[in-house]
């Protein structure tokens, strides 16, 4: 449902793990913060300079992952899959410290994340929350990848097309609305790669903490991991639990409809920076005086606070 107040944890968290890529040991504690704040990174390895907001503005790579780097070259990375659990939680500000440059993997998706998230108390603030409202669709192409982004009423919707040669992944499709539907396997969808791709991958210096606990592994004909799959849609899902977080770095939670072909952390980064530069295509808005359920009725009044 949408939220008319920001919220923040009562209480601090902590998670501890792996690091896809760097294979190093990192510790998180994710912290309550003021309103307005938003989510920060705060690298408790270092003495200075060592805050990087969760900004589209301060993506420095989106290889494999989305990758954050402040104005003194400080960074955090793999930041998709916990600010994915962050939006589908409701929090709006917090104070995340780290202790190295690479948020722990988990098991690969946003499902540890959210269970504590949700055993967890949550603030309510004093200040309205604001939203991302689309008012005119938005393209991008980039060779064979295409992504928009369209008016809707009072949703945030994604429609996710995977298609890929390989025989296990193939053709995917799945429509997403994060206010009505059950998000489970969309948390709980893990991250993958192809088995023949693991060896370059690891050349490039990346995948150093990756193992069939934390990532699914497809050869040409199955998955390599005990147990098979989550859910039949786990490649696309997992993609769209990627495009979630990937989108709270646009600073607002939106309200709007995604189509997304083939795309990726790059792609989505891309797009941020094209759409939020038409501001004519998007306006600022807050939800007064009424907690909107998942069904609204075709006759009830909303009020929206307007700001340009």
């Amino acid at each position: 449902m949408l939220i008319i107040y920001q919220q923040t944890i009562k209480e601090p968290l902590s998670f501890a793990g792996t690091g896809l890529h760097s294979g190093q040991r990192s510790k998180i504690n994710i912290l309550p913060a003021k309103e307005d704040q938003g989510i920060v990174f705060k690298r408790i390895d270092l003495t200075e300079n060592n805050f990087i907001k969760a900004n589209y503005k301060n993506v420095s790579s989106a290889k494999l992952c989305t990758t954050l780097e402040n104005e003194y070259g400080v960074k955090v990375s793999t930041v998709e899959h916990l600010l994915a659990a962050l939006y589908i939680a409701g929090i709006d500000n917090a104070i995340i410290e780290i202790d190295n440059q690479e948020i722990p993997i988990m098991d690969g998706s946003a499902k540890d994340f959210l269970t504590a998230l949700r055993k967890s108390e949550i603030t309510k603030q004093s200040k309205k929350r604001k939203y991302l409202k689309v008012l005119d669709k938005v393209e991008l192409k980039h060779k064979e990848k295409t992504i928009s982004l369209e008016p809707t009423e009072l949703s945030f919707e994604v429609d996710f097309y995977l298609n890929y040669e390989n025989k296990i992944i193939g053709k995917q499709k799945n429509s997403i609305n994060f206010h009505m539907d059950d998000l489970r396997d969309v948390i709980e969808s893990r991250t993958f790669c192809l088995f023949e791709d693991i060896e370059l991958i690891k050349k490039k210096g990346l995948a150093k903490g990756g193992s069939l606990d934390n990532a699914i592994v497809v050869d040409e004909h199955k998955v390599l991991n005990e147990g098979g799959l989550r859910n039949k849609n786990e490649f696309v899902n997992h993609k769209i639990l990627d495009l979630a977080g990937d989108f709270l770095l646009s600073g607002y939670r939106v309200l709007g409809k995604v189509s997304c072909h083939q795309g990726g952390h790059e792609l989505t980064n891309k797009f941020l920076r094209k759409f939020l530069s038409f501001k004519s295509s998007y306006k600022i808005v807050e939800i007064e005086d009424i907690v909107i359920s998942k069904k609204v009725s075709s006759n009830q009044s909303i009020k929206l606070a307007v700001n340009a």
